[in-house]
């Protein structure tokens, strides 16, 4: 799944997120590609800015109840842009992690515990 995102974003997707945590977490990840923050900002704002500057839009807001109405606005505006919109990413991250954490910005330390326990103790 993360190599999924990490493939998005290295083809030119830009990935929206809600702050300045979630986007170090996906920093930490290894995402280089552009990413927009959307925290304090309109969603019609970041959503046109989105849609003028690339042509595929992944939106990467949090699980919670805010995440998933600014989810929702971000889809709406960016569809009737004419953008590509990948919601899928978020809603399969989304089910993958659900009952371990809520939010973008504990996504990079979750990935690293899952990895390490995964790994054998003396290969780390």
């Amino acid at each position: 799944m993360i190599e999924a995102l990490l493939e998005v974003s290295d083809e030119g997707a830009v990935i929206i997120v809600e702050g300045e945590r979630d986007e170090l977490s996906l920093r930490d990840l290894g995402v280089e590609g552009p990413v927009l923050r959307a925290a304090h900002r309109p969603a019609l704002e970041v959503a046109e800015e989105a849609a003028r500057s690339f042509k595929e839009v992944v939106v990467l807001t949090d699980w919670d109840r805010a995440g998933e109405e600014l989810a929702r606005k971000m889809a709406e505006y960016l569809l009737s842009s004419g953008s590509r919109v990948d919601l899928d990413t978020r809603d399969r991250l989304k089910r993958m992690v659900r009952r371990e954490i809520k939010d973008v910005e504990s996504l990079s330390r979750f990935v690293e515990r899952v990895r390490a326990d995964r790994c054998p103790k003396g290969l780390q």
